[in-house]
């Protein structure tokens, strides 16, 4: 199945409620009911016009171009299986495919072990690192990173795991809380709690943590 260039979708809004259009909701809709009948041809029309608003979906949460490939396949080959269980009555059939594949999403972060946020780490350093800064300015984007990366590892894993979440890899607390499958006011409490901590430790190092 090919997948889109992130290139293309990455300005798209992924989680905003798609803009209505009668004349392509009636069009998806005729899909839906070929794909029922395993009409081949008319899940290509309806992965053809729906692939990269899945694709914005599945790049926003899990952040990295093959994981976002195995989501997106995996949210259409949900479609072919399941489209029997749209219901028109409930919703349009974007906004169906647009939550199989946040689902999805959410699915691939809770196999993966995002307790040590390492990766994200070097991706921040490596973003802070341009070729044409000053050298002073590239040592302390590189102490910065460290320092985080240290006091990151001061957190308990469940503290660790939400705040990589929410600050690399951009989830809201209400996405967070899907992923991790505690209650949004558990989340908030505990985010808040390791925000303090990590607070503390940067300051005790010298370092300022931006605002929560």
């Amino acid at each position: 199945m090919a997948m889109p260039d992130p290139a293309e979708t990455a300005s798209a809004p992924p989680l905003e409620a798609p803009t209505y259009d009668v004349a392509l909701e009636a069009s998806l809709r005729e899909c839906i009911v070929g794909v029922v009948r395993r009409d081949e041809a008319a899940f290509a029309e309806l992965y053809n016009a729906t692939v990269h608003r899945a694709w914005s979906v599945a790049i926003r949460i899990v952040r990295q171009h093959e994981a976002a490939e195995e989501v997106v396949e995996d949210c259409f080959w949900q479609v072919w299986r399941e489209a029997e269980r749209f219901d028109a009555a409930r919703g349009r059939v974007l906004t169906w495919v647009l939550t199989i594949c946040r689902s999805r999403a959410l699915d691939y972060l809770r196999r993966k072990d995002i307790a040590e946020p390492i990766a994200d780490i070097e991706t921040l350093r490596s973003a802070e690192l341009a070729d044409d800064e000053d050298p002073l300015d590239i040592l302390g984007a590189t102490e910065r990173a460290s320092a985080v990366h240290r006091a990151l590892a001061q957190l308990k894993p469940k503290e660790r795991q939400l705040i990589s979440l929410a600050f690399f890899r951009g989830l809201t607390h209400q996405e967070i809380a899907d992923a991790s499958r505690m209650p949004i006011g558990t989340v908030k409490t505990t985010m808040h709690k390791a925000f303090r901590q990590l607070e503390t430790i940067l300051g005790g190092e010298g370092w300022n943590l931006p605002d929560e």
